[in-house]
């Protein structure tokens, strides 16, 4: 006779939790120094460090180091704020404010030769930019007046010929190598644009003057051959950052287009390029900026001349870097006017290229594919 069977039934009691309350001190959650703190450290420690500087100066009879003061004020604050933290915050919270005060100031190091820079030449440049700079030449100017219509029609007409030799040719290595390239020559190509990326600009010049001499003869110059410098110049840029922005697009995007039966050629001409199209004229024009400064190629190839040349294949051209390069060594009589020309033409050419680079980011925000371009 089968028996009911019986089971036990266990009491659970319920476990007490314990909650331990968080030390001030923690590192995680502990004391917190004022926001102020850091900037009156600063302050106090600047401060401490001009009126050192001072006393060493005034008891040596030496001159006041401005640089020496900032730079003993900035460690000054950097010792004391750490301690303080470790102190106050903990050492981890320490640790974090001491990376950020270097980060900080190496940033601020890198400012001062970009800043110093930019006001020198504003400040001396300013003195020639007027009207007769920008609509004549130096065809029989001597001394003071002149200008440097006929180096900036040069620079254009150079940099423009370098970026049309640059960029079919850039661009198409890119495709190559992204969509096509497999194998030992794909590793060829790439390590030849990884050398020429680093390859000096007086070669470039060098290069170009020696195949133009095998042509034309010896010691000719011209506007085409200056371009053919830069464009040596331009082509790696181009393909590294035509590269880049080519493997970012998506392989999925590809894969699509060739399920609908789209061939290869069309799939990059209508789907990857257009994609691509913001990262790539970034790069061309960051390529264009960075070869519009050089001066060694162009005064190997163009040369340089006094007079207008609308012409990239006959005689001498002018531009803007060997403007400023003959203006500054060659100076005659009064010198200041020499140099005046030197530091506006350099003021312009700074100008031209923070143009760029304001087209270039213009261009990629434009053509962003959030915006459904």
């Amino acid at each position: 006779m089968l028996q009911p069977s019986t089971s036990t039934e266990k009491r659970t009691e319920p476990v007490a939790l314990t909650v331990r309350p968080v030390r001030a001190g923690s590192a995680l959650a502990g004391n917190r120094l004022s926001p102020a703190i850091p900037w009156i450290v600063l302050g106090a420690s600047v401060a401490a460090s001009f009126a050192l500087f001072a006393l060493l100066a005034a008891a040596s009879g030496g001159q006041f180091s401005v640089v020496g003061a900032v730079l003993i004020g900035a460690l000054a604050y950097l010792a004391v704020i750490t301690i303080m933290s470790a102190s106050v915050e903990g050492t981890r919270q320490a640790a974090d404010r001491f990376v950020t005060g270097l980060v900080t100031g190496a940033f601020l190091l890198a400012m001062v030769p970009l800043v110093s820079v930019a006001i020198t030449v504003v400040s001396n440049g300013l003195a020639r930019f007027d009207a007769e700079f920008f609509n004549s030449s130096m065809r029989n100017v001597t001394g003071e007046g002149g200008g440097a219509l006929h180096a900036m029609i040069g620079t254009l007409l150079i940099t423009l010929a370098a970026t049309v030799i640059s960029v079919p040719l850039g661009l198409m290595t890119s495709i190559y190598l992204v969509e096509y390239g497999r194998g030992r020559l794909a590793k060829i190509i790439t390590f030849l644009v990884d050398v020429m990326t680093g390859i000096p600009s007086i070669v470039a010049g060098l290069f170009a003057f020696a195949l133009f001499a095998l042509f034309l003869g010896p010691g000719v110059r011209m506007g085409i051959v200056g371009s053919v410098a830069l464009s040596v110049l331009m082509i790696p840029v181009v393909v590294r950052s035509s590269e880049e922005m080519l493997r970012l697009v998506p392989n999925e995007l590809r894969e699509a287009s060739y399920a609908l039966g789209v061939p290869k050629w069309r799939t990059i001409l209508k789907v990857v390029l257009p994609t691509s199209i913001a990262g790539i004229t970034t790069g061309i024009m960051l390529a264009i900026a960075r070869v519009i400064g050089e001066t060694a190629p162009l005064l190997i190839t163009a040369g340089f001349t006094a007079s207008m040349n609308y012409g990239l294949f006959s005689d001498r051209m002018q531009s803007l870097p060997v403007y400023v390069y003959t203006q500054f060594m060659n100076k005659g009589n009064p010198a200041f006017a020499f140099v005046d020309r030197a530091w506006a033409a350099a003021l312009v050419l700074i100008l031209i290229v923070m143009a760029l680079n304001l087209v270039a980011r213009l261009i990629a925000r434009w053509f962003a594919p959030k915006n459904g371009r």
